[in-house]
């Protein structure tokens, strides 16, 4: 029962974690492709150091990137958009 637990809990963080990491670094460094590099650098790293061990994770880890690599993507468009429409004011 305990491998259960553990697994839903690794796959509910691999389904929400990347995709807020994405949005926060690209928050702090203003680009998307920035935010993605670095959240995909410590996606390696646990992978590398054995935290992951299912390619379930990896699929859910891999769509979990690539929807907040979306929305970040979006977030950065519409800032800019929002940046030059106060500038033409």
């Amino acid at each position: 029962m305990a491998l259960i637990d553990l697994f839903i809990t690794k796959f509910l963080l691999a389904l929400f974690a990347p995709a807020i990491l994405v949005v926060f670094f690209t928050r702090v460094t203003y680009h998307h492709v920035i935010g993605l590099v670095l959240t995909l650098s410590l996606v390696t790293a646990s992978v590398y150091a054995g935290y992951t061990h299912h390619w379930a994770l990896y699929v859910v880890d891999s769509f979990s990137l690539t929807v907040g690599f979306w929305y970040a993507k979006r977030m950065v468009e519409r800032a800019r958009e929002n940046r030059e429409e106060d500038d033409e004011d």
